[in-house]
C-alpha cells in the first residue's frame, strides 16, 4: 500500500508521472530496487512536487500488462514486479512494487552487466562500480566473500593452531562465570574448516579472507579510525586513534578508546557505591563489533568511532546485506555478509547471535532513558549512532577529573523544556503516519531553532550533515504534517516551527 499521508521519494520509493520516452530511465529503478531493499515506482505521481496526476484516460489493466512485458523483455535476470491500481486523490495510480532480487545483478539485457547493473543510493538510482558489481555477483551466487581462498598465501598449520589457541583464550576471558569458562570447548583446524576460516582447493588447505582478517590483517582498509571531536561537529580534534591486527583485537581497542573519553558517574546500590558509565558499555561494544563483523571487506573504506559532546557514531562500509531493510533490521531479522567472521566472533563470545544486535543496542538505551539510536544508510554505508545525555548529577566524573558544575542543571532543564515543546507535535505527526526516523530527524532541527526562528532547506543539510535530498524529504514531511509555517520576507524557501 502507498502511504497516503505524504508525498516524498526516499530510498523505497520513486515517482513517476509517465513512461518517459526514454524507457531506461524507468526500468533503472526497477533495476536498482531488485539490486537492493526492494521498493515501489508510483506511476500518476509527479517526482519534483509530489502532485499526483494520475494515468490519465489510460487503460489501467493494458498500462500494467504493458509495463510487465517492457520489465520481462528489457531486464536480466528476468524480474516479475506486483503491479495494483490504486486511487489516491480520486485519480488512478499504478503501484509497481519490486522485491528484493535472489539471482543478483539484474541489469539491462541490451546494454550489459558493466555499465547497466544499478543499485539505490540516498533516494536515487545509480551504477554499481566495480567494487558494489563484485559484492552483488557473491549475493547471486550465495558466497560469503570472507570464505574465498586469500590468494597469494600458502597454508601455515601452525600459524592455523595460533589461531585455534587464540580464539579459545579470547573466548574464555569473554566469560562472566566459571561455569561458562569450563563449557567453552576447544577450537580445531577441522572447526576452522566448517567455519570457512579455512578452506579446501583440491585436497590441500588454504587460508581464507577471514583467516587473514583473524591473523596477518594485510588489508590496509581493515582497520578502525577512532576520533574525539571537541563540539558537536566533526571539526577539532582533542583525540584520534588508528586500530589495525587481528579484527578482534580491534573491536577491544575500539572499544576502551570511547570508554576512555565519556564520563563516569556514581551510583548508590544499597549500601555500596557502584561506578557507571553515561552510556551502556554492551551497547557501544555492540556497535563496533557490528561495525567489523557486517562490514563491506571489498570496500576500500575503513570503520569509523567519533565522539561528540552530544552522541557517538559508528559507521562502517557497506550498507544492508541480502536485500535487507531497515526496519526489518531493527526488528532482528539479519542477513550476513561475513559468515566465517560470524561464526568466529559468535565462538569467541564477541556477538551473541545473528540479527540481536541492533534490538539490544535499542534496548539498552532505553533502560540508560536515552533518546532512541539512529540507525543510517548513507551512500554506500551504514551509521549507527547513540545520543548521549546532559546530566545534573553533582557527581559527574571524567576519566582524568570530576566535572562538576551548576550549570549542568540549568542545560539539563533547558533540554527537557525543548523536549516537552516537540513532543506536543506528536498528534499531527500520528495524523499523516510519519515514521520514527523522521520524527527523530525533525527533533533535531527543532532542537537547533525552536519556534519562531525561520531556516530553510540549506539549515537542515548543515544542521543534520545530510544530503540535499534527504533535507528535501525532511521539509515535505514537516509541511505536510502542518509543524511549519512559511516565512515572507526572508526570500524563498524559508519557514518556522508553529506554535501548538
Amino acid at each position: 500500500m502507498v502511504n497516503k499521508g505524504y508525498f516524498a521519494e526516499d530510498k523505497n520509493i520513486e515517482f513517476k508521472r509517465e513512461i518517459p520516452n526514454n524507457h531506461e530511465k524507468f526500468l533503472k529503478d526497477i533495476i536498482a530496487f531488485s539490486n537492493s531493499t526492494g521498493g515501489q515506482v508510483i506511476l500518476g505521481v509527479e517526482d519534483e512536487t509530489g502532485i499526483v496526476y494520475g494515468i490519465g484516460e489510460q487503460s489501467p489493466f493494458k498500462l500494467s500488462d504493458s509495463i510487465s512485458n517492457m520489465i520481462s523483455d528489457a531486464c536480466t535476470p528476468q524480474i516479475e514486479p506486483d503491479i495494483s491500481i490504486q486511487t489516491l486523490e480520486d485519480e488512478t495510480v499504478l503501484v509497481i512494487d519490486v522485491v528484493p532480487g535472489k539471482f543478483r545483478p539484474y541489469y539491462l539485457a541490451s546494454k550489459g552487466k558493466e555499465t547497466s547493473t544499478y543499485i539505490r543510493i540516498n533516494g536515487t538510482s545509480r551504477p554499481a562500480d566495480t567494487r558494489k558489481l563484485q559484492e552483488l555477483e557473491l549475493e547471486g551466487q550465495s558466497i560469503s566473500y570472507d570464505t574465498l581462498q586469500e590468494i597469494g598465501c600458502e597454508y601455515d598449520e601452525k600459524k592455523a593452531l595460533n589461531l585455534c589457541k587464540k580464539m579459545k583464550q579470547v573466548a574464555i576471558e569473554s566469560c562472566e562465570t566459571e561455569e561458562e569458562k569450563l563449557a567453552v570447548k576447544d577450537m580445531t583446524l577441522e572447526k576452522l574448516h566448517d567455519f570457512g576460516v579455512l578452506c579446501r582447493v583440491g585436497r590441500n588447505p588454504y587460508p581464507t579472507h577471514a583467516f587473514d582478517l583473524l591473523t596477518d590483517n594485510r588489508n590496509k582498509a581493515s582497520k578502525i579510525q577512532c576520533a574525539l571531536f571537541k563540539g558537536k561537529t566533526r571539526d577539532i580534534f582533542i583525540d584520534k586513534k588508528e586500530f589495525s591486527g587481528p579484527i578482534y583485537d580491534q573491536v577491544d581497542d575500539a572499544y576502551h578508546f570511547v570508554l576512555r573519553h565519556i564520563d563516569m558517574g556514581a551510583e548508590i546500590e544499597g549500601e555500596y557505591r557502584k561506578d557507571a558509565y553515561e552510556l551502556p558499555i554492551s551497547a557501544i561494544r555492540e556497535m563496533i563489533a557490528n561495525a567489523v563483523l557486517h562490514r563491506s571487506y571489498l570496500d576500500k573504506s575503513c570503520a569509523q568511532v567519533c565522539i561528540y559532546d552530544d552522541r557517538l557514531e559508528v559507521s562502517s562500509p557497506g550498507m544492508l546485506y541480502g536485500g535487507l531493510d531497515l526496519e526489518t533490521a531493527k526488528l532482528g531479522k539479519s542477513t550476513c555478509r561475513n559468515e566465517a567472521i560470524a561464526e568466529a566472533f559468535h565462538y569467541m563470545h564477541i556477538v551473541e547471535a545473528w540479527g540481536t544486535g541492533l534490538p539490544r543496542i535499542i534496548n539498552r538505551c532505553k533502560e540508560y532513558g536515552l533518546a532512541e539510536p539512529l540507525f543510517e544508510e548513507l551512500g554506500d554505508g551504514f551509521k549507527v549512532t547513540i545520543f548521549r545525555k546532559v546530566s545534573n548529577s553533582p557527581e559527574k566524573v571524567s576519566n582524568d577529573l570530576k566535572k562538576v558544575s551548576n550549570a549542568t542543571g540549568k542545560v539539563s532543564n533547558a533540554s527537557e523544556k525543548i523536549s516537552n515543546d516537540f513532543e506536543k507535535y506528536f498528534p499531527l505527526f500520528e495524523d499523516v503516519e510519519v515514521t520514527d526516523t523522521f520524527i527523530h530527524n525533525i527533533e533535531q532541527v527543532f532542537r537547533q531553532c525552536g519556534i519562531g526562528v525561520p531556516f530553510g532547506q540549506m539549515n537542515v543539510m548543515e544542521w543534520l550533515n545530510c544530503s540535499k535530498s534527504k533535507a528535501t524529504n525532511i521539509m515535505n514531511v514537516m509541511k505536510t504534517a502542518k509543524v511549519i509555517k512559511k516565512v515572507t520576507g526572508l526570500g524563498p524557501g524559508k519557514y518556522e516551527f508553529v506554535e501548538v
